[in-house]
């Protein structure tokens, strides 16, 4: 499915602010490969680059708002110490800067979240709470926390601070990808693409950006579908990073994903299964499912041509191996 969205809304977040954050995690987060693939770049008929968040040590790019807003807190708010709910990439951002600044740090997740991600979250020594069957329900507990203890709350996409943090990956494509007019952002409740899109629209505003998102539960294409905000249950998906709602009160993301996405795309489970065998088998890269929509993307010509380079955002590795192997029995890419 692919449909054109777009607004002229101004957004909060500015590109000043993607700078700052460039300058503050600096100490923590490093600059990640931009890799250019020469298998996906013959399919596509133009350069592709693989942007690879996968290099970070939490296997993730939550690492990089996580650090921006844990290192803009007070001395006070880092003694009381933090907070999170996630779907398990943002939690293990939140514990693993937490743990370097020797700061503790609780992580609300629901029972849906993997068991790959489970286990890092308990080796970077987070206090963990499993709160129902969805990361609305670890949200509910997350907030309960701040007011019994005085915690900090990390959100992990609806905050000014998390948003700059993860546009620092378009300031980084930018550097290494002059000829850049394509980046295909996995989208969820939209962080990363707001930060990415503000962050390579203040430079080119003709570098189109396109979210793409699974199939089932994808609750920010149907809240733009909506022209607000909505809530849906979730369902299994092998973008399991994906899950989760945007926040009825949404205060910046949504309309930021209106202002900077160009188009949007829903990936099927099997295109999204496909999607990882392929890059597996062709790359030996063992990517999420929510990297795999962006893969999906290309691999279904589902980005219409145009001149220039395409940035493939990669957002993730933490996958169990058992969703590995079940997948790699079950397709077989030619």
């Amino acid at each position: 499915m692919n449909e054109i969205i777009s607004t002229s809304i101004k957004a909060e977040v500015t590109i000043r602010e993607v700078w700052g954050a460039k300058k503050r995690i600096g100490s923590l987060i490093k600059k990640t490969p931009a890799v250019e693939s020469f298998i996906l770049s013959e399919r596509a008929g133009r350069p592709v680059y693989l942007k690879l968040e996968t290099v970070h040590d939490t296997g993730a790019f939550k690492v990089r708002g996580a650090a921006n807003k844990i290192l803009s807190l007070s001395e006070e708010e880092k003694k009381r110490g933090v907070t999170t709910y996630s779907t398990g990439n943002h939690g293990m951002a939140v514990a693993y800067v937490a743990k370097k600044l020797g700061i503790e740090a609780t992580v609300c997740i629901s029972n849906r979240v993997p068991k790959a991600k489970v286990d890092s979250l308990k080796r970077l020594g987070a206090v963990i709470e499993f709160c129902g069957e969805s990361q609305d329900e670890a949200g509910e507990r997350c907030f309960t926390l701040e007011k019994e203890q005085g915690l900090t709350v990390i959100e992990p996409f609806d905050d000014p601070h998390i948003i700059a943090g993860q546009g620092t990956i378009g300031l980084e494509l930018l550097e290494d990808i002059p000829c850049l007019t394509d980046v295909i952002v996995p989208l969820s409740g939209g962080g990363l693409l707001s930060g990415i899109g503000m962050a390579v629209k203040s430079n080119d505003p003709g570098i189109r950006v396109t979210g793409v998102s699974m199939a089932e539960s994808a609750v920010m294409y149907e809240s733009l579908r909506a022209g607000k905000p909505v809530k849906l249950p979730e369902k299994d998906t092998l973008a399991d990073s994906l899950l989760g709602g945007i926040g009825l009160n949404n205060r910046h993301t949504f309309e930021m994903v209106k202002r900077y996405m160009d188009q949007v795309l829903l990936i099927s489970e099997d295109e999204i299964a496909y999607s990882m065998a392929y890059m597996m088998d062709h790359h030996r890269m063992v990517m999420e499912g929510a990297a795999g929509t962006a893969i999906a993307a290309l691999l279904g010509k589902k980005i219409e041509h145009q001149e220039g380079a395409i940035a493939v955002i990669i957002t993730g590795n933490n996958v169990d191996l058992s969703v590995v192997q079940r997948i790699l029995q079950a397709y077989s890419p030619s």
